[in-house]
């Protein structure tokens, strides 16, 4: 059964930073992909960031340079690491897994995945 886990999602200020983590089970980063997402309050769901199995990787530009998408193969465990942190980036965080979808143009519609974690909160305070 393919399952995914968020973890480190929490409370930072403004300027700050949090390292997200995706575990993954039942499957292998060797042939799914991951994207990550976020949904604030009130709003669609969000592409952020995909990384292939190859340690390919793709940033949404709100994002691009404040966020390192990043995969350990022998942990089966994705990593988004976020820094300068801005009130805008409060959302929750989801993982998804899906074969061959990070590099195309579909990357970040998340209709096109068929594994979803839980999602973990992240909150930015000013």
């Amino acid at each position: 059964e393919v399952q995914l886990a968020e973890s480190g999602g929490g409370l930072v200020q403004v300027g700050g930073s949090l390292r997200l983590s995706c575990a993954a089970s039942g499957f292998t980063l060797d042939n799914y992909h991951i994207g990550w997402f976020r949904q604030a309050p009130g709003r669609e769901r969000e592409g952020v960031s995909c990384i292939t199995g190859h340690g390919s990787t793709y940033y949404a530009d709100s994002v691009k340079g404040r966020f390192t998408i990043s995969s350990d193969n022998a942990k089966n465990t994705v990593y988004l690491q976020m820094v300068s942190l801005r009130p805008d980036d409060t959302a929750v965080y989801y993982c998804a897994a899906e074969r061959d979808i990070c590099g195309t143009p579909w990357h970040f519609h998340q209709n096109e995945y068929d594994y979803w974690g839980q999602g973990t909160q992240v909150t930015v305070s000013s």
